[in-house]
Formats: structure tokens, C-alpha cells, sequence
């Protein structure tokens, strides 16, 4: 890694950790109000969410900028760092929903089959965990690129997913999950725009054989 850029990988890592020690102050102090194992539970939440799209914002933010002709590298430097973050929070996301609700695995999964909303979540929490075992660099190259990337492609939908539970999660005010979600179909389009001069270069060529 370029000495120039190194500290922004730093960064990201100190920033997107921040709050955590953070929101265990504000919990020890009494700071959270009348529930704080749910404000704490919401803030996880929502940290998880936005760590997450920020992760998949990283690539598109670099292919757009190199075709206004400059040429950014602390994107990729810290698609990862935000990703393993995002999925932290979901975790802990979860641990405190089983702490404030109990540790029961049988409650939790009739909560699940019950709630749309849970069993979305729990889907895209899962759906992590392999992209998570697999963000270490010799994952590359035991996978394959090819099928490595196509896993991580998966990012995409736990996204979704995570805006879908965020929207179905939030009774009243959908403010917060409207803008999740216009992000993300942001992101969508910028990935179609990608890829579309590649198909009409595949077709072109096709014309040719």
C-alpha cells in the first residue's frame, strides 16, 4: 500500500469504530433514555446499514471519478475496512436485540417465522458470513477471481435486504429508510451504467464472428 494513501485505511478503520465505545459511554452513563438496549439496538442498526452502502459506494465512486479523468485509490483501500465494520454492527446489532428480548434460540426463531421484518434481517446477516470468511486477500486465489468476485456480488443483496428490513422495521417516520434506499438504487443504476458499454461491446464484436 502507498505510503500516501495508508492512512486513509487507518482512518476508516478508527472512524467506523468510533461509536462503538462511544455508545457503551452513553449506555454506562445513562445517556440512551427510558430503553436504552433499543436506542442501542436501533443505533447498531443503522450503523450497520450505512457502513455497508458505503462499502458498496466505494467502486462506483472510482469508476466514476476516473472517467471524469481522475484517478482515486483510497476507495478501494477502504471497501473492505467498511464492509468487515458494517457486518461488526450486525452482529452486534443482533446480540443486543437477543439481550433485550432474551437469550432464547427457540423464542427468537419463532420471532423470526413470525416477523417479516427479523427474518429479512437475519437473511442478510447471514448472508455475510461467507463474504466476511472470504475477505482475506489468499480467498482470491483459492477461489479463483471469478468466483470470488460472483460471491461478493452477494453484497448487492444483502443491501437490499438490509434496506428492506430497515423500512419494514420503522412504524412511523420512513424518512431515514427512504434515503437507504434511494442510495442503493443509486448504486444499482451506476452498476448497470457500468456494465452496459461492455455488453455493447460484447454485441459489436459478436457481429464480427
Amino acid at each position: 500500500m502507498p505510503a500516501r494513501t495508508a492512512w486513509v485505511s487507518y482512518a476508516a478503520t478508527l472512524g467506523a469504530l468510533l461509536p462503538l465505545p462511544v455508545l457503551f459511554y452513553d449506555f454506562w452513563t445513562g445517556q440512551l433514555g427510558a430503553n436504552p438496549l433499543q436506542r442501542a439496538e436501533q443505533q447498531t442498526g443503522l450503523l450497520a446499514l450505512v457502513l455497508l452502502l458505503l462499502s458498496l459506494a466505494c467502486t462506483p465512486l472510482r469508476l466514476l471519478a476516473s472517467r471524469l479523468g481522475t484517478r482515486l485509490l483510497w476507495p478501494a483501500r477502504v471497501r473492505k475496512t467498511l464492509g468487515l465494520t458494517g457486518a461488526l454492527y450486525a452482529l452486534v446489532h443482533l446480540g443486543i436485540y437477543l439481550l433485550d428480548r432474551g437469550p432464547g434460540l427457540l423464542d427468537f426463531l419463532q420471532d423470526a417465522l413470525k416477523r417479516p421484518y427479523i427474518t429479512v434481517g437475519l437473511t442478510a446477516l447471514l448472508l455475510l458470513i461467507p463474504l466476511v470468511l472470504t475477505s482475506r486477500k489468499d480467498s482470491v486465489r483459492k477461489m479463483g477471481f471469478v468466483r470470488w468476485q460472483a460471491l461478493h456480488r452477494l453484497t448487492y443483496l444483502v443491501g437490499a435486504l438490509g434496506v428492506l428490513h430497515f423500512w419494514w422495521s420503522v412504524k412511523k417516520d420512513h424518512t431515514e429508510s427512504l434515503m437507504a434506499a434511494g442510495v442503493l438504487l443509486v448504486l444499482f443504476a451506476l452498476r448497470f451504467l457500468k456494465k452496459t458499454p461492455q455488453l455493447k461491446k460484447q454485441q459489436e464484436e459478436k457481429k464480427f464472428l
